[in-house]
């Protein structure tokens, strides 16, 4: 057993001497060191519980016996016990906490991450519970509660519809938007952090009371929100939920965002459950997997909960999705909206109309074409070989593969604009995939590469791909030891371990 004096010879003077003040009774001291060092965690301080009722209550939080009797005012009264399937008489009940979900930056995988948890989570408890305490793009939906359309952010949209969460309403789906305009209003007093904190309070307590575990998601990295005083961490550390951190495939990098993160959620007091590796190019995936686990594991004592191969269709961007991102709608071709396109294999038009025809018949039939508005002859190439590739096929006259190409024609209004003329021989053919973009062909083709598409609830093919092929990643047996555990198994290993303490 190391000595009191080998552990503060070890650097941890401040959190023993901090300890001890707190252990000791001595209430000046205490004060001196919390105004300081400022208050312990919650699993710190519940080492010095001495009732039989403090030691059998979650882990995680200082609890009195008339607290208890009034109920708790922290994150916990969010944890809900968890039914043992063969209980041992006498064992301590253990507590589900909510699961938090946030990412390194944008861009990473953490909505997709949150629903192929939600699957996963779904196989192992009857109601899940989900909130997105903090958004920022918004959809109007309709809350049965209220019989009124309210405004939420558009995952907890996608979430809700795709999982048929009915025992949960609109209403405390969604608490604290941020539109434009929000920030300047909280930073000149019209909006206060405590109504923010009561409405996420609200929301949690009656999704916690009817769900038997709740998934949070989070908005961007764990700092997303600080400008308004809430942002992820302590989002998380409000409801008494443990972290889940998404990022990036990679090693250096990877790990230094997640260092970030990392001390963000240890200055709220917020566990690690562990972290999940997205986007990992395949052939490096059991390299990436052997040596981030091993060195998350050797500086933090946090598991690698998942680890999930890219995959490129999920970046491939439906014609949905372009129509979103140039704000233009397609003028023929409609029914074709969610079909995919993979950005690669983007082929900007500058060549003859001979030249483009033998491209459509030699290229892959599912090939994304750029044009401008002034190539009149490659536009009706276009629709005259969709024509053809049709009437081959109705015919059997040849092995040839369906015509999926689509069109994007650029020009700028007032400028270069699509005749009439010409948009009405494109209506004629209402299955060819065409749109027009107010954008030259250069900026549209740059705007296109550097887009990365968002699940949403239309695309109902993208989102269950995406789902099947992330919740076979994910180690939920590991994710539930640790979000269930009371234990010492989320401290850094640099610090003082919670039997050591207990040995003080």
């Amino acid at each position: 057993m190391r000595s009191l004096q080998s552990i503060i010879a070890r650097g941890q003077r401040v959190q023993c001497t901090r300890l001890l003040a707190v252990h000791s009774g001595d209430h000046q001291k205490r004060k001196e060191f919390f105004l300081r060092f400022g208050p312990l965690n919650s699993q710190q301080y519940s080492l010095f519980s001495t009732t039989k009722n403090e030691e059998t209550a979650p882990s995680g939080t200082h609890v009195s016996t008339s607290q208890q009797n009034r109920g708790k005012s922290d994150g916990s009264r969010f944890w809900k016990p968890v039914k043992s399937t063969n209980p041992i008489p006498g064992e301590p009940t253990r507590y589900q906490r909510p699961i938090f979900v946030a990412a390194t930056r944008q861009h990473v995988g953490k909505t997709t991450t949150s629903l192929a948890l939600i699957s996963g989570l779904r196989k192992r408890f009857d109601k899940i519970g989900f909130i997105k305490p903090v958004g920022q793009q918004h959809v109007p939906v309709v809350s049965k509660k209220l019989d009124a359309t309210i405004r939420v952010d558009k995952d907890v949209c996608l979430v809700k519809e795709h999982f048929h969460l009915d025992h949960i309403d609109y209403d405390y789906m969604s608490p604290v938007i941020i539109p434009k305009g929000y920030t300047k209003k909280f930073v000149d007093g019209e909006i206060s952090v405590t109504e923010q904190i009561e409405k996420v309070e609200r929301a949690m307590t009656h999704v916690a009371e009817n769900s038997d575990v709740v998934l949070c998601e989070g908005t961007g990295h764990c700092a997303v929100g600080s400008i308004v005083a809430l942002n992820n961490a302590k989002c998380a550390s409000l409801i008494g939920a443990d972290m889940v951190l998404v990022a990036n495939g990679g090693l250096g990098s990877a790990f230094d965002e997640l260092e970030l993160n990392r001390i963000l959620c240890q200055h709220y007091n917020v566990r690690l459950a562990g972290v999940v590796i997205n986007k990992v190019i395949p052939d490096r995936y059991e390299q990436t997997k052997h040596y981030m686990a091993k060195a998350m594991m050797q500086a933090w004592g946090i598991p690698l909960l998942g680890c999930i191969p890219d995959r490129p269709f999920l970046g491939c961007p439906a014609l949905a999705d372009l129509e979103n991102l140039f704000q233009t709608e397609l003028i023929s071709g409609q029914e074709h909206r969610f079909r995919h396109y993979n950005t690669s294999d983007i082929n900007l038009v500058v060549t003859n109309l001979v030249r483009f025809l033998e491209n459509l018949r030699a290229k892959s039939p599912r090939t994304l074409y750029i044009c401008h508005v002034t190539r009149d002859d490659l536009i009706l190439g276009f629709l005259g070989e969709h024509q053809r590739r049709k009437e081959v096929i109705e015919k059997n006259a040849s092995n040839e593969a369906p015509f999926e190409a689509a069109l994007i024609i650029c020009g700028r209004k007032g400028v270069y604009q699509l005749s009439k003329e010409v948009e009405d021989m494109i209506r004629c053919h209402p299955n060819a995939p065409v749109m027009t973009v107010n954008l030259p062909t250069r900026d549209a083709m740059e705007k296109i590469h550097h887009f990365t598409p968002k699940l949403n609830i239309d695309d109902t093919n993208r989102v269950s791909v995406a789902v099947d092929h992330y919740e076979g990643y994910i180690d939920f047996d590991e994710l539930l030891r640790r979000t269930q555990s009371s234990n010492s198994s989320f401290n850094d290993p640099s610090s003082i371990s919670m039997e050591d303490l207990r040995r003080l």
